[in-house]
């Protein structure tokens, strides 16, 4: 058996990561959950035999140096995998995780259009956080994507390993792989700004130099995205601050302040109809508000800001999301409760919106019961108040209706006087006229009698003299 072999399986029904370990069949992770292959426990020996197939020289100086080592690893036609090869009781173990040839679009992600405005943004911050598996390599990449097909930038990524390969558009994307292309994400880092990027992709925020110098490019003009390991917004923030000694936590604050523009925390939640997974996600953005809690340190107050921003800002907390994921039949009851961090609130949330939710969340047929006589009542009252809303919407009409009459008679009123203001100019314009032609006229015979007056006295001088 090959490791081309098991990740053809893992292609085949719809796995998102497999597991190589001694003593166990192949593990695959089906819509989050770990099976078991229905084939032989595997052997070290099996496992060495398949891993040593795929790792080149410098690898296997690195795993025998680190005792594990990622890298990304392509089966042709088929898809990428990330894989990270390590030691577990002194025998070898790997951990491959789907990448496929094919970039998906923020659109099919069905994530919020709130990402299209983060893409569109020439400088700052952009963080995408969660858990392992919970979306954050495919959602960058679906954003890089989309800036590549509509702005003419120049993006770079540092990765470690290489995941998704972007192919130039309208942008141009040169990747760099740690290990193979670059030493560390440090060095990267380091020459990055020479190379004249407009955006900067880093795989992931390790270390405090790393995080020092993202935040340094974002101040100096990039748009730079990347990754942490946090549950939320205000976790990220606690963890980037925590990153630096106490000396400089002041000065880290006010640089974070400024330039971060968003943090999504993401998780992955099972479908009601049990056909994959889609995100939930925590959505931050910087506003005033949310500046100057990071600023004095505040952070507690984040999450506040966050739920009670959603019109406005289009923020939204990890429960709000779960809920609205509910409430399009997205997911179950059963999955959003288990999901959330906050079950206790996310029950409140749904109690003020849908009050017979919980009784009803265990059934399969989420209809009242035709037995139930408070359910008649509860649709009397129902229809009690549509039929209050209905009367207050036709007054409403009614006096919107008398009101555009008001406003159509006023027209018409208007309209009459212009008429007649018209026709009066009209009339002024024609009187004006014949003022004017008699004017000509009287003067034409005016000047007519002077010039005969003119003629006859100077005849009569003309008498005088010969006289």
């Amino acid at each position: 058996m090959q490791v081309d072999d098991l990740l053809r399986v893992m292609m085949e029904v719809g796995a998102s990561d497999l597991h190589l370990k001694p003593a166990r069949p192949p593990l695959l992770r089906i819509n989050g959950r770990i099976q078991p292959m229905e084939t032989a426990d595997l052997k070290p020996e099996e496992i060495g035999h398949m891993l040593s197939g795929i790792l080149q020289p410098h690898q296997k100086t690195r795993l025998e140096r680190d005792f594990s080592v990622d890298l990304g690893y392509g089966v042709p036609g088929l898809a990428r995998f990330r894989c990270n090869i390590y030691l577990q009781r002194g025998t070898l173990a790997a951990s491959f995780r789907l990448i496929p040839y094919d970039v998906q679009t923020i659109e099919g992600l069905l994530l919020p259009d709130v990402l299209f405005d983060l893409c569109d943004l020439n400088q700052g911050l952009v963080l995408v956080t969660g858990p392992t598996g919970s979306g954050k390599s495919t959602t960058l990449a679906a954003m890089i994507k989309h800036i590549t097909f509509n702005r003419p930038v120049n993006i770079i990524t540092i990765e470690d390993p290489m995941e998704f390969l972007v192919a130039d558009a309208m942008a141009t994307v040169s990747q760099r792989e740690v290990g193979t292309d670059t030493p560390s994400f440090r060095e990267a880092l380091r020459n990055v700004l020479r190379q004249d990027p407009d955006v900067i992709m880093v795989g992931e925020m390790r270390d405090p130099e790393t995080i020092g110098t993202a935040i340094s490019a974002a101040e100096t003009g990039h748009l730079v995205f990347s990754t942490l390991h946090t549950n939320n917004a205000t976790q990220t923030v606690d963890r980037i601050l925590d990153s630096f000694p106490a000396e400089q936590q002041a000065q880290v604050r006010s640089q974070l302040s400024h330039v971060l523009r968003a943090v999504l925390s993401m998780k992955l939640v099972r479908r009601a109809d049990g056909e994959g997974r889609i995100a939930a996600l925590e959505i931050l953005r910087n506003s005033p508000k949310i500046a100057k809690a990071i600023e004095v340190g505040k952070t507690t107050e984040i999450h506040e800001e966050i739920e009670t921003s959603v019109a406005f800002s289009r923020m939204q907390s990890m429960n709000q999301s779960l809920l609205a994921l509910l409430v399009h039949g997205e997911i179950t009851y059963e999955e959003a409760m288990e999901q959330s961090t906050d079950p206790d609130d996310l029950s409140l949330k749904l109690r003020k919106m849908f009050p017979r939710i919980e009784e009803r969340s265990g059934d399969d047929d989420m209809s009242p019961s035709p037995a139930d006589f408070s359910e008649i009542l509860e649709l009397q009252q129902f229809r009690r108040l549509y039929e209050e809303q209905e009367e207050k919407n036709r007054i409403q009409m009614n006096e919107k209706e008398d009101e555009l009459d008001r406003l159509r008679k006023a027209l018409q009123d208007r309209e009459e006087q212009i008429q007649q203001t018209s026709e009066r100019l009209k009339q002024g314009s024609s009187e004006m006229e014949k003022l004017r032609n008699d004017y000509q006229r009287l003067k034409t015979e005016a000047q007519q009698k002077i010039d005969k007056l003119m003629e006859r006295i100077k005849e009569l001088n003309q008498r005088l003299v010969t006289k």
